[in-house]
């Protein structure tokens, strides 16, 4: 009969300790997974303002060696990402294709100039940046005019901040709640063993000797939950690489990693000091109050 209940006993400590880390591991997940979603905000703030740039319409009088002399010098400046010369005739071209006429035929002639497209860095994509680097690409001859939408990147630049500022005000609060739930899931766990506490407490254990063995436990839960939340991160990021090309994805290693580290930290510094407070307020406890 003894033999029986050992049995049971031991298939619902171990229906327990299974259950602890699938919470646990869904819980650093969710942490994980907002972590991933603001470093995703910036990288995709980044993608978005990095593909608005500017139009540099280049004079009819510049030569194909000034031109290619103008787009290195262009390149080598710190606030430009790229730049792409486009000739009268390929804009031609892609024009024709969007309207879907031939408007050179119609016309007789091609009014487009030769220009070079500009993509500049995140963080010169900006009114006040571009107003200081219009005034600087004037100063070159073979410029004759620097064309973009100040509105549109106005209002690009307003609305990526307002989303930024929502995203972070939601993964706050996800965040928050993440870690409460497993908080509780650990004092649940420290709950349902008050009575071992208790009964080492009787028979003259420290309080260092009753808490080390939970701790070591709940840090091995914790690790074992942080690799298998890691695994189910790694599975949604290799799938958002298929998906959204702007996104992080896996070859950002170095990223990656420190994401994955943090993870791993992090479960084991909170369940050690999560195990720990616990631990010791069953310890505080009367035997008459480890019912409540």
């Amino acid at each position: 009969m003894s033999k029986k209940k050992d049995s049971t006993l031991k298939k619902r400590l171990r229906g327990a300790y299974v259950t602890s880390v699938i919470s646990m591991s869904l819980l650093l997940f969710l942490i994980g997974f907002v972590c991933l979603l603001i470093l995703n905000t910036r990288k995709i703030s980044d993608y978005v303002k990095e593909n608005i740039g500017f139009t540099i319409v280049l004079n009819e009088d510049a030569r194909d060696a000034d031109v290619l002399n103008l787009q290195k010098n262009l390149d080598a400046t710190q606030y430009i990402k790229s730049t792409r010369y486009i000739t009268k005739d390929d804009a031609a071209k892609e024009l024709q294709k969007e309207l879907g006429e031939d408007f050179v035929d119609f016309l007789g002639f091609n009014p487009l100039m030769n220009s070079i497209e500009v993509k500049l860095f995140a963080e010169y994509a900006n009114s006040d940046s571009l107003t200081w680097i219009e005034q600087e690409l004037k100063g070159y001859a073979q410029i004759q005019e620097v064309f973009y939408q100040k509105d549109l990147l106005q209002l690009v630049n307003e609305n990526i901040s307002s989303i930024s500022f929502m995203i972070l005000g939601f993964a706050a609060l996800l965040i928050i709640i993440s870690i409460s739930l497993l908080n509780n899931t650990i004092r649940l766990m420290i709950y349902s063993r008050r009575n071992i506490i208790h009964t080492m407490q009787l028979v003259g254990a420290t309080r260092g000797f009753i808490r080390w063995p939970f701790i070591l436990n709940n840090i091995v839960q914790g690790i074992i939950a942080s690799l298998i939340a890691i695994g189910l991160l790694s599975w949604v990021i290799s799938y958002s690489e298929t998906e959204f090309s702007a996104l992080i994805t896996l070859k950002d290693f170095q990223l990656v990693s420190v994401l994955f580290l943090i993870i791993i930290i992090f479960s084991v510094i909170f369940t050690t000091l999560s195990t720990f407070f616990a631990v010791n307020r069953f310890l505080r406890m009367k035997k008459g109050d480890l019912s409540y």
